[in-house]
C-alpha cells in the first residue's frame, strides 16, 4: 500500500556548516517513522533519482537527497554539474560524509520521525553509502552496485578515491549489497570479497546478484535499466529497510 506524499526543495547543514540544497520527501498522515538518505549517482541530482526520493515516501519512509554538487555548480543542469565533479576527480569523501551527516541529522530531527534513518545510493552513490556507514551512525545501509569499495579505480580514471577496504571494520550496520552479474565495475568477484571482507569483521552483510542485469539496472531513463531485476530488488530493500527502520 502507497501513501500520499509531499515533496519539496530544502536547505540542509552539510559539511564544514554549508547550507546545501535536499530535496525532501514526506509521506502523509503517518507519523514515526524510518527516513531514507537517498544518495545520488555520479550522473548527479537529477529527475530520476528525485523520483526514487518519492517512491520511498510513497512507501511510508521520510526521504531526503542531498545535492552532493551543490556547491561544485550551483543552478547547473545535473549532467553539466556532473562533468564539472568528475573533471576536478569527484567530490572529496570528507565532504560526503559531512553532507550525508547533515541529511541523517536533518532526518531524525524531524516531527515525524522514529529516529531510525538508512542510507541507499546508486553506481558512486552505492561506494558513497558504504563510505557513510563506516564513519556515520546509521541503522541499515544498501550499496546499488558501488564500484571501487574494494578495488582502487584504474589508472586512466579521473577520480581521486580510493578502495574502502581499509575501513571496513568500521561498518556501523547492516549493509544489503544488490549486484549486477555482467556488471564491470564493482565486479561479481568484488562483491564476494565484500562479503568475506565484512564477514571476517563480524558485520551483517546481505548480498544479491542478477543474472541478466549489468550496472545501472535501477536506472529507468537508461538502457541499463531492467525492469524484472528492478522489481526483484526493490523487494529486497523494501523487506530488508522494514526490517532495520520500523518502529
Amino acid at each position: 500500500m502507497t501513501v500520499d506524499l509531499r515533496a519539496t526543495t530544502v536547505a540542509i547543514e552539510g559539511h564544514g556548516g554549508d547550507h546545501i540544497e535536499a530535496y525532501l520527501a514526506e509521506p502523509l498522515g503517518v507519523d514515526r517513522v524510518g527516513g531514507v538518505v537517498v544518495i545520488h549517482h555520479l550522473p548527479g541530482y537529477d529527475e530520476a533519482t528525485k523520483e526514487i526520493t518519492r517512491k520511498f515516501a510513497a512507501q511510508g519512509y521520510l526521504a531526503i537527497l542531498p545535492n552532493l554538487y551543490s556547491r561544485d555548480a550551483p543552478g547547473a543542469s545535473s549532467d553539466d554539474a556532473a562533468a564539472l565533479v568528475r573533471s576536478q576527480g569527484g567530490v572529496p569523501d570528507a565532504r560526503i560524509v559531512g553532507d550525508v551527516g547533515g541529511a541523517v541529522a536533518y532526518l531524525r530531527r524531524h516531527p515525524s520521525s522514529n529516529a531510525k534513518v538508512g542510507v541507499i545510493g546508486y553506481c558512486s552513490g552505492g561506494r558513497q553509502t558504504v563510505l557513510s556507514a563506516c564513519n556515520l551512525d546509521v541503522d541499515a545501509a544498501v550499496d546499488c552496485y558501488g564500484a571501487f569499495v574494494m578495488a582502487d579505480p584504474p589508472a586512466d580514471s579521473p577520480f581521486n578515491f580510493t578502495s574502502l577496504a581499509p575501513i571496513l571494520d568500521n561498518l556501523s550496520c547492516p549493509l544489503l549489497g544488490l549486484f549486477g552479474a555482467d556488471d564491470k565495475f564493482p565486479t561479481p568477484e568484488q562483491g564476494e570479497q565484500l562479503g568475506r571482507v565484512l564477514a571476517e569483521h563480524h558485520k551483517h552483510f546481505e548480498s544479491h546478484v542478477y543474472e541478466g542485469a549489468g550496472h545501472a539496472f535501477f536506472a529507468v531513463d537508461r538502457p541499463s535499466y531492467r525492469p524484472e531485476v528492478a522489481v526483484q530488488a526493490w523487494g529486497e530493500v523494501w523487506d530488508f529497510f522494514g526490517r532495520y527502520l520500523s518502529s
